[in-house]
């Protein structure tokens, strides 16, 4: 949850604020004459939300997770419905030919 403070306030308390964001991972915001003016983070958020607005960066996060799911569940690749069917096909041909 953020803070909000003034901008006076982040003058004479920015020794605290920095302790604050550093130590505690709080987020702070600065308000002068009742508009925010300025956020004060952590690095890491930060940098969290500067990979988040880069262009394609979605992406890459959507095919490493696709990778990570394929690995994990070690599901056989999707065959193309041509060979689904023939191989069903076959699969009926040769039960029928077995009660012959």
């Amino acid at each position: 949850m953020a803070s909000v403070v003034t901008a006076t306030e982040a003058r004479v308390h920015f020794g605290e604020i920095l302790r604050r964001v550093g130590e505690k991972g709080e987020t702070v915001l600065v308000e002068k004459g009742g508009r925010l003016q300025a956020v004060v983070m952590g690095p890491a958020e930060y940098e969290r939300l500067l990979a988040r607005s880069q262009p394609g960066a979605w992406r890459e996060k959507a095919l490493r997770a696709r990778r990570l799911v394929r690995a994990e569940a070690a599901v056989p690749p999707v065959h193309s419905a041509e060979e689904m069917i023939r191989t069903g096909r076959e699969e009926r041909d040769e039960h029928l030919n077995g009660l012959r």
